[in-house]
């Protein structure tokens, strides 16, 4: 991984992407470095995601509320302020929420 100089990030002024689930819609803003990703990303309500996902991440849920459903059967519910984080090829997860949630997710190099 490159070395990151200082920079402030206005999330305001990020490019938003539409990603569309199996059911609703994810909104992504991206900041990409060598090696690592840092997004900001929305789920509507009705969100579920439209793949079983085996990358590593961290994952900081800012607003609202989800479910981490593992490929195993165990669903983790997330609230605002709580974090998880997986290695790559740790598991298979994927994201659902009723309601809608507002996420910092974080991945790249350093978690395989």
């Amino acid at each position: 991984m490159s070395p990151i100089t200082f920079q402030a990030i206005d999330w305001d002024n990020l490019e938003k992407t539409l990603h569309p689930g199996e059911t609703g819609m994810a909104t992504w803003q991206t900041l990409q470095f060598p090696g690592l990703r840092v997004r900001m990303v929305e789920y509507s309500a009705g969100y579920l995601a439209d793949h079983w996902c085996q990358k590593g991440h961290i994952v900081h849920c800012l607003e609202g509320e989800f479910v981490s459903e593992l490929a195993t059967g165990e669903a983790v519910a997330l609230k605002a302020g709580m974090t998880y984080v997986v290695s790559d090829e740790m598991s298979s997860h994927r994201s659902v929420t009723t309601k809608g949630v507002k996420l910092l997710i974080i991945d790249g190099d350093f978690l395989k």
